[in-house]
């Protein structure tokens, strides 16, 4: 949005000195002055408040040493053990049941007790046709 240039404020200015006087002007230019500072320092407030401090140091590098010794230790640990038969696999784990809308019929089907009634009555047959009337 571009800002008034000095034309425009001069303009501003002879319309509120018209309508307010030149008593009143001061004090609600001061009013005004007022609530701009107001309203700067509650939005400066809300920014320091929201503003999150992230360390964007770079981690420090993790030693690789002690792994080798760990992994060679397992090695020593792995043969001196007797080979055990591996654990039977526990039940097969259940399968979701499929998601069914509450407000269907099948739902209503489904629920224990439930009777399941016709949302829509059948449409009734249309009259016969009569030869001796003309359609219009």
């Amino acid at each position: 949005m571009p800002t008034p240039g000095p034309l425009e404020l001069v303009i501003i200015l002879v319309i509120a000195l018209l309508i307010l006087g030149p008593g009143k002007l001061p004090d609600v230019g001061s009013a005004l002055g007022k609530s701009i500072r107001e309203f700067r320092k509650a939005s400066s407030d809300v920014q320091e408040a929201v503003s999150v401090n992230v360390d964007t140091s770079p981690l420090p590098a993790t030693p690789a040493a002690p792994a080798a010794p760990a992994a060679a230790a397992a090695a020593a640990i792995a043969e001196s053990a007797p080979a055990a038969p591996a654990p039977a696999p526990a039940a097969p784990a259940p399968t979701a049941a499929p998601y069914v809308n509450p407000y269907s019929e099948a739902a209503a089907a489904a629920a224990p007790g439930a009777e399941v009634t016709a949302t829509e009555p059948a449409p009734a047959a249309p009259a016969p046709a009569d030869s001796t009337t003309v359609a219009s």
